[in-house]
């Protein structure tokens, strides 16, 4: 009997092995065709950014060398400036450098790009490169060269020792200043002496893209963890004692406070976050809770937002877009002064569409950004800005828009709305030079949500 068994089990086991050891070649050849594959791209990816890196700084040379007057080719250069670094920052994406530190690097490319494209953009005939801007110019070039001297180096050790990305990683891991992978101290090389150079004069238009907003423009008083937790009960109409409070960045300029509402029961759960100068301004809150089908209109959506904001303080707003998801809406307000819509002034707030309740807000643009503005009047009627716009274009609206400028300032426009070509838009035209500053496209829900 055992002998029988044995015969009908031992090809059965055998078949089971040498199956089990075919799926396990498989296996390793799949898994070695993913790890080629991946460091193929991490090879290009490098490759690239070190061609791209030289070619940066070529492009610079050739912008400096023309006649300060060449305004055609400035702009030309600059805008081939700007490319190069975008692509020089897309590889640098690509590359396995979660873990080691190369944001200067990063931040000096980001800082390049912004730097050439708001000069490019800008009417060169009427405000040509400055004395400072060639400076910066020149600066760029020379750090640029240094930069590409040593990618181009790194890039020879790679080539001629065969070095792998892959291996990167593990010597990242190491976290050691030293880790004796040529890649891993090359790149920190290279991002450390970025770091260590002198500020440049990068102008106020890139200038106000790194500022960041701090709580101390705020006015009003410095509020406690109690009054904190006695907003957020007004703001829900319970008891403070079912608030929980906690204070965000301690000690610091940025310093908030977080309240969470019915803390012990997810389907009830309610964050929100307030300032901790400026007298305890909200900045978000969210409902946490699992959103049915959707059953409500989009005008009794709008109308539960615009509950949310008259009850809670903020005051002259209007809805100037709206998105929707499967379950939920979400509407964008703008602040109003004096007729003008302000568009750096913006919140959103987050209505559930099964029964039309506000679940969220987001207004911390509004909260840092908000303030009485002294608003130029237009130069131009409106009757000249629409000269601008396509004669095809079927306009519906036109009213004054504060918007952010690709200089960084804000600049007043008229907002002309209306269809072409089947679409929807918005187009904003400089109010004192009829000049296009920006094109929109609008959905039917924006439409509907702003009209009014």
């Amino acid at each position: 009997m055992y002998r029988r068994l044995s015969s009908i089990m031992f090809p059965i086991l055998v078949v089971m092995l040498i199956g089990t050891g075919y799926w396990g070649y498989q296996e390793h050849q799949e898994k070695n065709s993913i790890l080629i594959k991946a460091e193929n791209q991490y090879q290009r990816a490098f490759h690239d950014l070190t061609f791209h890196v030289e070619k940066l700084h070529e492009q610079l040379g050739n912008t400096l060398a023309v006649n300060s007057t060449s305004n055609d080719y400035h702009r030309k250069g600059l805008v081939n400036v700007w490319r190069l670094t975008s692509q020089a920052q897309n590889e640098i994406s690509q590359l396995p450098l979660s873990y080691l530190p190369f944001n200067e690097a990063e931040d000096f490319l980001s800082r390049i790009s912004n730097f050439a494209y708001k000069t490019a953009v800008r009417d060169l005939t009427k405000h040509p490169l400055s004395d400072s801007e060639y400076q910066t110019l020149q600066a760029l070039y020379q750090k640029s060269d240094e930069i590409a001297k040593d990618l181009l180096s790194m890039q020879e050790d790679v080539l001629h020792n065969n070095l792998r990305w892959m291996d990167v990683e593990i010597a990242i891991a190491a976290d050691q200043s030293e880790s004796g992978n040529i890649i891993v101290d090359g790149l920190r090389g290279v991002n450390e002496k970025i770091g260590a150079y002198p500020e440049l004069d990068w102008g106020p238009s890139v200038n106000s893209i790194y500022e960041k907003r701090t709580i101390k423009l705020l006015s009003g008083e410095q509020v406690s963890s109690e009054q904190v937790r006695q907003k957020a009960a007004e703001f829900m109409k319970i008891d403070p004692s079912q608030v929980n409070v906690t204070e965000n960045g301690k000690g610091t300029e940025y310093s908030s406070y977080s309240a969470v509402v019915f803390p012990d029961d997810p389907s009830r759960k309610v964050q929100m976050d307030f300032t901790q100068r400026g007298g305890g301004q909200l900045i978000w809150f969210m409902k946490f809770r699992d959103l049915g089908p959707a059953k409500v209109s989009l005008e009794q959506a709008k109308a539960a937002a615009d509950k949310l904001l008259e009850e809670h303080g903020f005051t002259n707003m209007r809805a100037v877009s709206y998105d929707m998801y499967d379950d939920s809406g979400t509407f964008t307000y703008v602040s109003t002064q004096n007729g003008v819509l302000i568009y750096p002034d913006r919140l959103t707030v987050k209505v559930a569409l099964d029964n039309g309740e506000a679940v969220g807000l987001q207004a911390s643009d509004y909260v840092y950004e908000h303030r009485e503005r002294e608003l130029p009047s237009p130069i131009l009627g409106k009757d000249e800005a629409r000269q601008a716009i396509n004669p095809a274009m079927d306009i519906s609206k036109v009213q004054l828009a504060l918007i952010d400028g690709d200089l960084g300032e804000e600049v007043l426009c008229y907002e002309f709305t209306g269809q072409i070509n089947g679409a929807l838009y918005r187009i904003y035209i400089n109010a004192e030079s009829g000049i296009e500053e920006s094109i929109e496209l609008m959905n039917e829900g924006d439409r509907k949500a702003s009209a009014g």
